[in-house]
C-alpha cells in the first residue's frame, strides 16, 4: 500500500467514530425538540444524513434510539456534580432528574418509548436489554443510598433497600409519564417531595 493510501485509510478509520457521533448528537437534539415519532428514514431526513448513511452506523431504528438515549445520559453524567455526593437521597436523585426533564419533554417521551419497546421483548431485544440492564442499575444506586440513609438513622432500618429503590423508580417514572401527558397537572418534584419524607437521605437533620 502506498504511503498516501495508508494515510487516506487512517483518517476514514478516525472519521467512522467521529461521524456516528455527530450523527448521535444530532439526533439527540432533534428528539429533545420534536419527541420520537419517525420512522428511521425520516429521522434521517430532518438531521440531514441520508438513509444509507444512518444505516451503515445503526442497524435498525431501535439501535439509534437506545444509541440517543446513550448519549443523553452520558452528557447528564458528565455534567452532574451533585450526584457525586453518596449522601443525597434516593428520591433527591429522582427530583434532580425530574427537574432537567421539564426543559426536554422529547427526552422523556423517548425514554418512555424504550420502556414500552422493553416489554416487547421479541420484537425489540436490543431495546430490552438496555432497559433492563439500565434499571438494575439505577435499582442498585438508590438502593445503596437507602442504605447510608439507614447507618445514619435518617431512614427506618426495617425497610427494605431493593423494594423501596423499585417503588422510587416507578414513583418517578411514572410521574414523568403522567406530566408529560398533562404537565398543568402533574408536578413531578412536589409530589416526590412527599416521598422523601419516607425516605430522606444520609444528610437529612
Amino acid at each position: 500500500m502506498a504511503n498516501g493510501d495508508a494515510g487516506s485509510h487512517e483518517r476514514s478509520y478516525r472519521k467512522g467514530p467521529e461521524r456516528r457521533a455527530q450523527i448521535l448528537l444530532s439526533a439527540l437534539e432533534l428528539f429533545a425538540e420534536r419527541g420520537v415519532g419517525a420512522s428511521l428514514r425520516a429521522i434521517g431526513e430532518a438531521i440531514g444524513v441520508s438513509h444509507a448513511a444512518l444505516r451503515y452506523y445503526f442497524a435498525n431504528r431501535d439501535e439509534l434510539l437506545v444509541e440517543v438515549y446513550r448519549t443523553h445520559e452520558a452528557q447528564v453524567h458528565e455534567e452532574k456534580e451533585r450526584s457525586a455526593d453518596a449522601e443525597v437521597s434516593a428520591v433527591a436523585m429522582m427530583e434532580d432528574s425530574a427537574e432537567r426533564n421539564r426543559s426536554i419533554p422529547g427526552l422523556v417521551e423517548l425514554y418512555a418509548t424504550l420502556t414500552t419497546d422493553a416489554l416487547q421483548g421479541q420484537q425489540h431485544p436490543g431495546t430490552r436489554e438496555f432497559v433492563h440492564a439500565r434499571y438494575r442499575r439505577v435499582r442498585a444506586d438508590l438502593a445503596e443510598r437507602i442504605r447510608a440513609g439507614q447507618r445514619s438513622g435518617a431512614i427506618a432500618a426495617d425497610v427494605d433497600p431493593d423494594d423501596a429503590a423499585a417503588l422510587v423508580v416507578a414513583a418517578s417514572d411514572g410521574l414523568q409519564l403522567q406530566w408529560l401527558l398533562d404537565p398543568d397537572a402533574v408536578d413531578v418534584r412536589r409530589s416526590l417531595e412527599l416521598l422523601e419524607r419516607l425516605l430522606p437521605g444520609a444528610d437529612s437533620p
